[in-house]
């Protein structure tokens, strides 16, 4: 709101304002607010949840080194929902569509985390809700995310056509354009294909950032960078001259995601503030879920979700790792890593559990320079 105010109310009467309309300024002051807010809050909350006694619980069948961590603060993600999205209100244009489509995102997907933690703290047990209706309101929030972004391709602010990394001529459209608009559930067909794109995106996403959160601050880190990478991209693709000379879908009004990116890694930094081994609070499902429900979102918009393997390549490393141990004892009775998800494995090997987070950490750092690469490697 302070865009709405400083600069499209007041710039008149007082020109210093016009500073007010760079995005690279307000997308600094969104990361700093959001650091000073996660640093400001982050003992309030951690008292709070201490006198709520809403304190983690550690899988039996996990790591005996993490049975200590019992009794830790959990659901701290309420703190990284609050410092992402009070910068984002205060510093972004209110008036852009594909601002409050993420932050919408980031609180559906969050509140989602939010009941899970809730039960596990009721009922005093690691598990929540259950796979079935975590997933089943997981695509309704996918759902509802791409219906929005289809009523906006209607009036040409978004582009549903597909950016191919490494080929920039090709951008295939997933709306099946060209049905017969006086056959009403034909048209509903056309949507089909976009729909289903976006709900595997979404759910894929937030549930790879949620099995990541097993180590002290591993989640939260690898976060900041791909936050980082996704500020960069949102930024090239709504300027003019940058989208151009990289030949990238320009949609102008994308632009200003960067500020929700900025945001993001500032209350990331934050957080990890006190959820830095040994951690003083964990993110919980409302955290993490959260976070990957923004990942996603922003790169859906920004057209760049082929590059979330490389954005989020560790989230994705750690889903895959998940998928292949479940595939490979249901169908060989056999297991491929000695625990999972991977980070786990690593720890099984004898790795402490700093040496896991930290080489992660440098693992998402080139994934994410590579995916940045890709914007001129076209």
């Amino acid at each position: 709101m302070l865009y709405w105010l400083l600069y499209e109310k007041l710039f008149p009467f007082f020109h210093p304002f016009r500073i007010f309309r760079y995005l690279t300024f307000r997308t600094a002051f969104a990361s700093l607010t959001a650091l000073l807010i996660a640093l400001f809050i982050g003992p309030y909350v951690i008292q709070k949840l201490r006198e709520f006694q809403i304190g983690q619980f550690v899988r039996e069948d996990g790591p005996q080194s993490h049975m200590k961590k019992t009794g830790t603060p959990t659901m701290g993600g309420v703190l990284i929902v609050i410092a992402i999205l009070l910068p984002t209100v205060l510093w972004s244009d209110p008036a852009n569509p594909f601002v409050w489509i993420t932050v919408f995102s980031t609180l559906a997907y969050g509140a989602i985390g939010f009941a899970d933690d809730y039960i596990k703290v009721v009922q005093r047990r690691s598990l929540g809700l259950t796979v079935r209706a975590k997933l089943l309101w997981q695509g309704l929030a996918g759902v509802l995310v791409a219906v929005a972004l289809i009523v906006l391709d209607q009036f040409d602010v978004f582009s549903t056509r597909l950016s191919v990394p490494f080929i920039k001529s090709l951008h295939p459209d997933l709306l099946w354009r060209g049905w017969p608009v006086t056959l009403p559930h034909m048209a509903l067909i056309a949507f089909v294909p976009f729909v289903l794109w976006v709900v595997l995106w979404l759910v894929g996403t937030s549930n790879a950032v949620n099995l990541t959160d097993g180590l002290d601050g591993l989640a939260i880190g690898c976060t900041i960078i791909a936050a980082g990478a996704l500020a960069v991209l949102t930024y090239v693709s709504g300027h003019v001259v940058f989208a151009g000379y990289l030949e990238l879908q320009r949609m102008p009004m994308v632009g200003e995601l960067a500020v929700f990116c900025g945001s993001m890694v500032g209350a990331s930094i934050g957080f990890l503030w006190y959820n830095a081994h040994p951690a003083e609070i964990f993110m919980g499902d409302v955290g993490s879920l959260a976070l990957g429900g923004a990942i996603g979102t922003v790169a859906i918009v920004i057209r760049q979700e082929l590059l979330l393997p490389f954005i989020g390549g560790v989230f994705i490393l750690e889903a895959v790792s998940v998928v292949l141990q479940v595939g490979s004892y249901k169908l060989r009775k056999k297991r491929i890593f000695k625990m999972a998800p991977l980070h786990h494995h690593f720890e099984q090997l004898g790795w402490s559990e700093s040496k896991v987070i930290v080489r992660f950490w440098i693992g998402a750092l080139v994934f994410a320079l590579f995916a940045l690469t890709t914007l001129k490697l076209r």
